[in-house]
């Protein structure tokens, strides 16, 4: 698997409007949503390609298709994203990692925003993608 950068870093939020407090509020980071949507998220924030608050509702429909996080599977506390070179290479990253044992949480997918991603949950309790974000390679 050849990483080109890290894509995104988001943290998984349980209380947006919590985490809002801290990092907007605060800490004064200029984080935006679309309208009606809780994810805050920046690509303006120096060193960082995509940084974002991640809802845990957001991240449990990206995951598995429904707003509940499942009660069996530990709840992640920040999601990371790895760039690849293309769609192509997520499907051989995601290959890859299940034949290191690893379990996905879902398979390599293009999501309505065009991102193709494979996501799995690192021992950590951390969402670990394998991505590839066309316009991040511009």
């Amino acid at each position: 698997m050849n990483i080109l950068f890290i894509s995104s870093f988001a943290i998984v939020t349980p209380d947006p409007q919590l985490s809002r407090r801290l990092y907007v509020d605060a800490l004064g980071l200029p984080l935006k949503s679309a309208e009606g949507d809780e994810y805050l998220h920046s690509e303006e924030i120096a060193g960082s390609k995509h940084f974002g608050l991640w809802p845990l509702s957001q991240v449990a429909q990206a995951c598995f298709g429904t707003p509940e996080w499942p009660p069996d599977v530990p709840v992640p506390q920040a999601s990371v994203e790895f760039e690849v070179e293309s769609e192509g290479a997520v499907a051989d990253g995601a290959a890859e990692l299940e034949g290191h044992g690893y379990e996905l949480l879902h398979p390599a997918r293009t999501e309505p925003w065009g991102q193709t991603v494979a996501r799995l949950l690192s021992a950590e309790n951390a969402v670990v993608g394998i991505s590839y974000a066309p316009w991040q390679h511009a």
